[in-house]
């Protein structure tokens, strides 16, 4: 999963931008598979020291944040919401919106939310990313994104955060991924040889010299350096 799908991090001294539609559709892969924030056209630029931005109510049903359809203010946090949406897209592959869902919950953050409250969240999960993805990671997503998702903006990471947090997922899996290269690359194999046979280096097995060898001795063994 991409870090932040190509959301820009604002330093201190630059002008912050709210996009105000983030949404799946929103976020194109280029030639490397790299994700990018795509149609600015409703985003606006801010002052640093301003909180939010009022305006008329614009954005994609199912995206906006609930606080931000209330008030009519929208704030940074106001994006992380609908980044929320995009991260549970990912990991239930529901629509953001569906009439097959109970009145209550057809909103797909108001479905995730409710699983995750009832400790449902594994059967709303997709079954590819059940089958294909390490499960102590996926709940580590669905908390952040819940959290991105609270009513209270307030209770919302910033999108730094958010960054932050994925980052470090990937770097633990990736961290993983090269430990479990690591141990392939350490694997022995035993070989079983007469005594009268002389053998020199190869690489990378160890071979095991002076052994007994009779018809019913193994070829090989194999032994994981864990």
């Amino acid at each position: 999963m991409e870090k932040g799908v190509g959301l820009r991090l604002k330093e201190e001294d630059e002008v912050p931008i709210y996009h105000r539609d983030v949404k799946s559709t929103n976020i194109l892969l280029d030639e490397k598979h790299r994700a990018k924030v795509s149609d600015f056209g409703i985003s606006r630029s801010v002052a640093i020291d301003d909180t939010h931005l009022t305006t008329i109510v614009q954005g994609t049903v199912g995206y906006v944040d609930p606080e931000y359809l209330q008030s009519s203010h929208f704030t940074g946090k106001s994006d992380v919401y609908s980044f929320g949406v995009v991260l549970i897209e990912l990991l239930t592959g529901g629509k953001p919106v569906s009439i097959l869902r109970p009145q209550e919950v057809r909103m797909l953050g108001a479905y995730f939310l409710e699983a995750m409250r009832n400790d449902r969240l594994h059967e709303i999960i997709d079954a590819r990313i059940k089958e294909e993805c390490d499960q102590e990671e996926v709940l580590a997503v669905a908390k952040l994104a819940r959290r991105c998702l609270s009513l209270n903006s307030e209770h919302r990471p910033t999108m730094r955060d958010v960054f932050i947090e994925l980052d470090r997922l990937q770097s633990k899996k990736q961290g993983a991924q090269n430990q479990a290269e690591n141990c392939e690359e350490h694997t022995h194999i035993q070989i079983a040889i007469p005594e009268s046979m002389s053998l020199s280096y190869y690489s990378p097995y160890t071979v095991v010299e002076n052994s007994s060898f009779s018809p019913d001795s193994k070829p090989f063994m194999i032994h994981k350096t864990l």
